[in-house]
């Protein structure tokens, strides 16, 4: 075999549009490999992408969350330090020099634990006067007659909590309990029931 036999060998000529047929299969299964893999890939990147953001917001909320249950716990020691300065009645602060010095220490200590709750953004409810919401707040009772609107809070028996936008505790409420009007009440009304 000479030179240009061995070159013809070697790089066969292909009429065009012909292709031998083995040649045509393995493309078309390298092709269909390629494309197979190919889909194996961009999911396993989408996978490892939705991966990494899930745990990344896990981690933010894991840290932004962390103390919501020591927070829990200590909702009822600010409760009880305001229902202890609440219950000091003013002229007995005005006779007794021991008893204020007491008042100013539980107030001091009150506001220490306020500003500990805003730096983890932890803020009071205390709904008295707005409309009820059944997110923030649990009606214990309804007062009828109070003149606001149906639905109103017009009386806070525990102040209700949230950490950033969670709810610690909801704030338990009394609800105005609007009364029906009177018929005959509303001018200008015609009945079309028959």
């Amino acid at each position: 075999m000479g030179s240009e036999e061995k070159e013809v060998l070697d790089n066969p000529v292909v009429v065009e549009g012909e292709m031998p047929a083995a040649e045509t299969v393995d493309l078309a299964a390298l092709q269909a490999d390629y494309l197979a893999m190919k889909d194996q890939l961009l999911r396993a990147v989408a996978e490892t992408e939705n991966t990494r953001r899930r745990l990344t917001r896990e981690r933010d909320e894991t840290a932004k969350y962390a103390a919501s249950s020591f927070a829990k716990e200590m909702l009822d020691v600010a409760d009880n330090l305001h229902r202890a300065l609440a219950a000091i009645p003013a002229e007995a602060l005005a006779k007794d020099e021991a008893l204020k010095s007491l008042f100013e220490g539980v107030s001091a200590t009150e506001r220490q634990l306020d500003a500990a709750f805003t730096r983890q953004q932890i803020k009071r409810l205390w709904p008295e006067g707005e409309k009820f919401d059944s997110n923030l707040h649990q009606a214990m009772f309804e007062v009828p007659g109070t003149d606001q609107p149906n639905g109103t809070v017009v009386q806070v028996l525990q102040a209700g909590y949230v950490m950033h936008d969670r709810l610690l505790r909801p704030a338990l409420v009394g609800v105005a309990k609007g009364e029906p009007k009177p018929a005959g009440d509303t001018p200008g009304h015609v009945d079309t029931v028959a």
